[in-house]
Formats: C-alpha cells, structure tokens, sequence
C-alpha cells in the first residue's frame, strides 16, 4: 500500500513538473520567438492568397455611405474594379497588409498560448473562459499596436493610384493633414473586432475539432482541419462583421469628405443603422467570410506544420 502510494504520488510530481516545465518553456524568449514567428509566416502566406477578397470587402463596406439604395454585389464589383482599375487593383495595399499580416498574426496568436499558460498560472485553470479571454487579450495588443498600418492599409484599398512609393507617401499625407492621432482611427471598434475574432476563433475551432473527432470517424488531419477552420470563419464572420465595417469607416473618415464626420465606433454604428438600414451593418459581408474561411484554414494548418517543425505543441 506504502509503496503504491508512494508511486502514484511520485506520478503525480512529475506530471505536475512537466507541466510546470511546460508553462515556463511557453514564455520562454526562445519560446515567444517562435510561437511569433511560426505565427507571423502562416498569416502573412493566407493574406498573400486572400488580399484581393480584403480589397472587394472594403469597396464593398463603403458603397452608398449615409444612403439607401441597391447594392452591388461582390461578382459585379470584381469585374468592375479589374475593367476599371486593372488587374493590379485587386492588391492594392498589398505592402502594409503583409507588414500587418506578420505582425499582427505573430503577435495575435504569438501571444495566446503564453497569455494561457500565464492564466493558468495565475487562477490554476485553462478552461473554455480562459481560452476566451487570453484570445481576446491577444487579439485586442496585437491590433493597438499595428492599427496605423491597419489604417494605411485600408486608405490604399480604396486608391485607384498605383505609384511606386505610394504607401510612404499615403502615410506623410496621414499624419500632415490629419495628425498624428489619425493613424489610431478606428482603434476602438478594431480592437473589440480583433478581441471577437481571436477569442471566436480560437474557441470555436478547437470545440469544432473536439466534437468531430468524438462524432465522427475524422481523426487528425487536414479534412479535421479544413471543416473545423471552415467552421471557426463563419462564427467568426457573424460575430465581426459589423465590427468590421464600422472600422473601416472611422478609418476611411476625412474632414470634408463624403463619409461624414463620426463622433466614435457606437455613433458610427447609430449613423449606419439610421440613413442606411440594419443590415448595412454587413455589407461586405460575404467577401469577409470568402476571404476569412481560407484565411483561417491556410493559417492554422500552416501554423500546425509550422510549429510541430520547430518543437512546439499543436494549439
């Protein structure tokens, strides 16, 4: 009895400091740097394949801004911006995307499984909540601290001018006719989309793979990986939608310019619901989750691979 006792509790010491070990190893600075930079190259290779669908999503949040009327639809619209604008115009922005893409992607998901291993240390559980919260932490620093590329990214989105330069140049007209406080429009309505998103999509994919595996014959792999991703931009979508849309506006508004004159992200909100209806909340809506849905499954299948190459745990 003494000796079995002396085993299990011999067991449980160990288990508890491998997990210790775990914990300090996840915020590690070798360990931060490559849950960074494993999740940098897997967002900024999905923005690469899904930019043009970023490009559709903002003409489409900003058609008929304070009006009701017919809307075009993504289909038109592509064929209208590649007759008009040419071929290149569907990557417009591309520069500060991809600069966002690898900073914004590595610290958005650089940052979750540390800011979990730093809750688990703190409160001794990483259940559903946890989860949610260390995605929405993550989420929301990532955003505050790459809004102003955010912003230029968005500015050059809807720029029909393609000189070289254009993004350094678009960046000094920000900041002389604006201010600087100009580069963090928006920064509200893109945190709490960023805090949604992280924390939705996270969760949601990781309760998607737990429910197929237990009720259907998938096991681990890409088919899990695509139909629970699948899954997660959806949820995602519906969540951040409006967010979305009400960002670009802040972003996009200019003194004396046709998009009005926004006080913040709630009267942004109020505006849009009053002069265009409800459902304006989603335009672009369809362009969001046909550029998400990829999005998320070329992320987290390539940030899978990318970790198990260097050493760490699968999220």
């Amino acid at each position: 009895m003494d000796d079995g006792s002396s085993h299990s509790r011999e067991t449980a010491i160990s288990g508890s400091m491998k997990i210790r070990e775990k914990q300090i190893l996840a915020v590690s600075p070798i360990a931060v740097v490559y849950h960074f930079g494993t999740s940098g190259i897997a967002v900024a290779t999905a923005t690469g394949i899904t930019h043009p669908l970023d490009v559709l999503k903002v003409r489409l949040q900003m058609q008929l801004v304070g009006q009701k009327g017919p809307l075009k639809g993504m289909g038109r619209l592509f064929v209208q911006l590649v007759k008009n604008e040419g071929p290149r115009s569907l990557y417009l922005g591309f520069t500060p995307a991809l600069i966002r893409s690898v900073l914004y992607g590595g610290l958005r998901l650089g940052l979750y499984e540390p800011s979990k291993f730093a809750c688990e240390s703190a409160f001794g559980s990483t259940n559903f909540l946890v989860k949610i919260a260390s995605g929405a932490f993550s989420g929301a620093v990532a955003t505050a601290l790459t809004n102003p590329v955010e912003v230029l990214k968005v500015r050059l989105q809807m720029s029909s001018h393609l000189k070289r330069g254009r993004a350094i140049g678009e960046m000094r007209n920000i900041v002389s006719e604006e201010g600087v406080k100009a580069l963090w429009k928006g920064v509200g309505p893109a945190m709490a989309r960023a805090a949604a998103l992280t924390a939705s999509q996270l969760a949601t994919y990781d309760e998607s793979k737990r429910l197929l595996v237990k009720w259907t014959p998938l096991e681990e792999g890409f088919y899990l990986h695509f139909i629970s991703s699948t899954v997660a931009g959806a949820v995602s979508t519906i969540v951040t939608a409006p967010m979305d849309m009400i960002k670009t506006r802040l972003m996009l508004q200019r003194e004396c310019k046709r998009v009005g004159s926004y006080k913040n992200g709630f009267h942004c909100a109020y505006q849009v619901m009053i002069t265009e209806s409800p459902k304006a909340l989603y335009k672009g809506g369809l362009a969001i989750f046909a550029r998400l849905g990829p999005q998320t499954t070329i992320t987290f299948i390539l940030c899978e691979k990318l970790r198990e190459l260097v050493g760490l745990d699968a999220i």
